[in-house]
Formats: structure tokens, sequence, C-alpha cells
């Protein structure tokens, strides 16, 4: 079931928004106890089905794999870099898309469109070749090469905009052509991004930070919706959520003067989840924090000398968390999560 933010109303079927232009959240109880919803016999995304509001008869025919944690101490604190970009489609974004077509093939929906910076696209378009589900996507002109090239060999219909991010986004909300899954507004891919709070869970136990790279929130969200579940199963304390941003495209904190070009991920300055997302950094004790684009290139060499080939806006997370780091803003042996978001051999 879903719930409108704003009048409160409830829909059944799948919306994005609610007619009064509120946003939606997927409203869940689970009245059983953690242990007896997982299913131990699969060591894959669907350990999580029970968790998720989708019919099991209509799961993607792509599975989705556990991703795995690697840890790192550094200067007296335990990084757990969670490398996400080691999904089907190279991103952390197949989780959201994952429960998003199970939803799709419930409701017979078989033409969508999306805008994306290239992440959301190639997942939608990957999952799309597989449900032989046609996938408009709309990215911007200046989206790499080698992102373009990925989507060409999948299969979807591609519509490349000149301007900003935003401007794509409005873009494909004027197509009419199709049914708009937009995962800015989707309350069904944060349904998707918050397994990964699970898997965290029972990789490592509970963690102190959790520094997110921060866009249009869908994992920041995710994460926080699933680190709350675990928290109402009384399983895990809810850790300190920090917001990575880039410099330009801050929501959260105060807006530098100067733009990043290299975290072309998370270069949306207006969020349609942005109170969402504050509300969450108090809930939490967290904060934002923003970086430039010196800091991420740095940033980029180091993960990749440590053997983590990702893309630059990946990176964004490791400045930041070496910013914290100097600025002493970080406990002395505490657990930090830092979900490694895409992979940098889509930019080739």
């Amino acid at each position: 079931m879903l719930k409108c933010q704003k009048c409160g109303k409830t829909h059944e079927k799948f919306h994005l928004v609610c007619e009064c232009g509120g946003l939606l959240d997927v409203i869940v109880e689970f009245k059983d106890s953690f242990e007896s919803l997982l299913k131990e016999e699969y060591l894959d995304v669907r350990r999580y089905v029970n968790f998720l509001p989708i019919n099991e008869n209509f799961l993607p025919k792509l599975t989705l794999p556990i991703t795995p944690t690697v840890e790192k101490e550094i200067w007296n604190v335990k990084v757990l870099f969670k490398l996400e970009y080691l999904m089907p489609s190279g991103s952390f974004k197949d989780r959201g898309t994952y429960v998003t077509i199970a939803k799709l093939k419930e409701e017979g929906i078989k033409e969508i469109s999306i805008d994306s910076s290239g992440n959301a696209a190639i997942s939608f378009a990957l999952f799309g070749k597989a449900e032989g589900i046609k996938v408009h996507v709309f990215i911007p002109e200046h989206t790499s090469k080698g992102k373009k090239r990925i989507l060409k060999l999948l299969g979807a219909e591609i519509h490349e905009i000149k301007g900003s991010r935003m401007d794509v986004h409005w873009k494909a909300r004027e197509f009419k052509d199709a049914f708009y899954i937009s995962h800015w507004y989707n309350p069904y891919f944060l349904e998707g991004t918050k397994i990964a709070a699970y898997e965290i869970f029972e990789q490592i136990g509970e963690i102190d930070y959790a520094l997110v790279p921060t866009g249009s929130g869908t994992l920041f969200l995710g994460l926080y919706k699933g680190f709350k579940e675990l928290n109402n199963f009384e399983k895990a304390r809810m850790p300190k959520l920090i917001a990575a941003q880039a410099e330009g495209y801050e929501s959260l904190c105060k807006r530098s003067k100067r733009k990043s070009k290299l975290a072309e991920g998370i270069a949306i300055p207006e969020p349609p989840r942005k109170e969402q997302m504050l509300k969450a950094l108090k809930e939490t004790k967290g904060f934002c924090i923003s970086v430039g684009d010196s800091e991420i290139d740095k940033a980029l060499n180091d993960l990749i000398s440590m053997g983590f080939l990702v893309e630059p806006t990946s990176a964004v997370v490791f400045a930041a968390f070496k910013k914290l780091l100097e600025r002493d803003e970080l406990e002395k042996g505490s657990k930090v999560l830092l979900p490694l978001t895409g992979s940098g051999l889509k930019l080739m």
C-alpha cells in the first residue's frame, strides 16, 4: 500500500505521486520476527523477499547478488566498503530496479520511460531487455560515451537532452508515450535500496556511521528506511547518516558557488524528497558535507589504488571521509560504511 505524505490518501496501484501532488511512501507492517521472515535458503536478494512489498510470482528473471563488504582500517577507523558497483548493471540502482520491475510485471506495464545520468537508465534497460519491457531513457547529452554504448547494446530507446540534469528530468516528465517511473519519486525504488542495510547488518552487525553519496536520495533514504526497520526489529541501532554531496549541487547544506564536473551521478540541486532527507539527518543526528572536484579526483585515485575500480561519483564518499578524518569528526574505533555505488568500467 502507498500512502501520501501530504493528504494521507492511500493507493493500491502503482503511482509516482498522489493526485494532490504529494509524495508517496510504501507502508509495510511486519508482524513476524526478523528471523522468521528471512529466507535463509537463499544467498541472494531472494533472502530478503519477505521484507519487500512484492509478489513472489512476479520476481524479475535477473536475480541480484549480495554484494561484498571489504573492511580496511584507516587512521584508527574501521572503514566498510560496500561494493555496490558489482551489481549486474554496475551500480546500486539494480536494487531499486528489481522491486520496481516486479511491480510493473504485476500490473502488466510493458513500456516505460526514465530520466537518468546513466546508471539508472542502464539498470532499467538491462532488466527491461530480460523482461520484454520497452525502455525509453532520457539522458544528458554529455553522458559518457561508455554509458551510451551500453544503452545501445541493451536496446533502449535513447533520448539525449541538451542542458542540465534538471532539464533532462523535465523533458522525461513531458513524454507521454510510456509509463514514467522516475527513481526520484518512485516509492518502490527505496524499497529496493533499503536491502543494502539488511545485507550490511548480516555481514558486519551494527555500524556507527553511514556516509552516503547523495543527490536524489535514493540510496540515502533507502538505507535510512532499512536501518529503521532493523531498529524496529530490535536487531541494530540506527547509525548516524552523513550525506556526501558535490560542490554546486548541495541540497542539504550550504551551496557552493563552484560546480563539480566529476560527480555527474549526484548533480541534482533540487531533489523531490529533500524534506525527507533533512528529516532523516535530524533523526539520526547526522549532517551533510560537500566536496569539490580536486578532492574527488584524489579520492578516486586512492580507491583505484586499493583495487576499487569505480566512477568519480562513487569517490565522493571517500573524499568526504578523508575530509572528516582531517577535521577529527569521526570517533576512533568507529565503524563507517562507505557504499561504492557505480563501476568505472562504464566510462571506458
